[in-house]
């Protein structure tokens, strides 16, 4: 497909195992045949599941995806830590997990459930004094990084197993959490709430805010058919909307401000504007009478 054929909107992905956000980045660009391609919120090698990605004009809604809340499918293993807090990392410890209860893990996991205090993972890529966290434990130095605030409004338990003749504990978990909370902490943190330390074996996002697995494709179909979810359609899912007059319209496109849309959003919220004729004109926060315009697209959901 060339790049005149290639409108903005979002794609979402169904990251394959084994590849990096970067990577899908790359594949994409080379597919819609345009360099403004990029993604919302890592996923890491290890891991499957919903990747969004935006193209061109698409692009400028990413930030705001990045802080929705995210759900994914996981299994725990308990009695093993590793370096990285999931399986690709080397294992540091073992511990027979045999008298861990199915009680015991129910009641951690509700420990762990609802406004907590996170110490991200220490292969994260948050920077610590310039460079990525990662990047410093892997060439074999230490990082400790600060507790900070994560909400998991779910952490379901739905299947807990016995492994390595009882050694171990698998276990199968939905979690549904805001941006910024670590799958690979959780799992850390469950293990040393046990005593046993613990690690992510397998990870799948099924969620990034309003979009889901079920609208995703696999890179090969993405090959055959660039299903692209249009700028207007993915505004409407993300955003509150306000229909706007056309003079409204006008005077948004010119950057000028228009009264305030009294949406239950609330004061300096995103809100989708939308001309009389379907098409987004841009993003509006409320500022006391008038709304301000957050973003302005050019007319049409062409390259730009």
């Amino acid at each position: 497909m060339n790049s005149g054929q290639v409108r903005s909107g979002l794609i979402i992905v169904d990251k394959p195992q084994g590849w990096t956000s970067h990577d899908v980045v790359g594949r994409l660009r080379r597919l819609a045949g345009t360099r403004k391609v990029g993604h919302a919120g890592t996923l890491d090698p290890m891991a499957t599941g919903v990747l969004v990605v935006g193209i061109n004009k698409a692009t400028r809604l990413l930030t705001y995806i990045v802080g929705t809340s995210k759900t994914y499918e996981a299994t725990i293993r308990l009695g093993q830590s590793t370096v990285t807090d999931d399986a690709e990392g080397e294992i540091t410890a073992e511990t027979i997990a045999a008298a861990v209860t199915d009680e015991d893990i129910r009641s951690a996991v509700k420990a762990l459930t609802g406004d907590i205090q996170q110490v991200p993972s220490s292969v994260s890529a948050i920077k610590v004094g310039g460079e990525r966290s990662y990047a410093r434990v892997r060439a074999g130095g230490e990082v400790n990084l600060p507790a900070r605030p994560v909400t998991v409004s779910r952490f379901e338990v739905h299947d807990i197993r016995r492994e390595h003749g009882g050694k171990l504990r698998d276990v199968d978990v939905t979690v549904e959490c805001s941006s910024g909370t670590y799958i690979r902490a959780l799992a850390r943190d469950l293990g040393a709430a046990l005593g046993v330390g613990g690690h992510l074996t397998a990870l799948r996002r099924t969620s990034v805010g309003p979009y889901f697995e079920g609208q995703a494709s696999t890179l090969d179909q993405l090959a055959e058919d660039l299903r692209l979810l249009d700028l207007n359609d993915a505004a409407r899912a993300l955003f509150p909307v306000r229909e706007l007059t056309e003079s409204e319209a006008a005077d948004l496109s010119h950057g000028r401000r228009i009264p305030a849309s009294g949406t239950p959003a609330g004061e300096d919220a995103p809100v989708a504007a939308f001309a009389p004729d379907g098409e987004l004109i841009g993003l509006l926060a409320d500022k006391g009478d008038t709304a301000k315009a957050l973003l302005v697209f050019a007319p049409g959901n062409e390259r730009s």
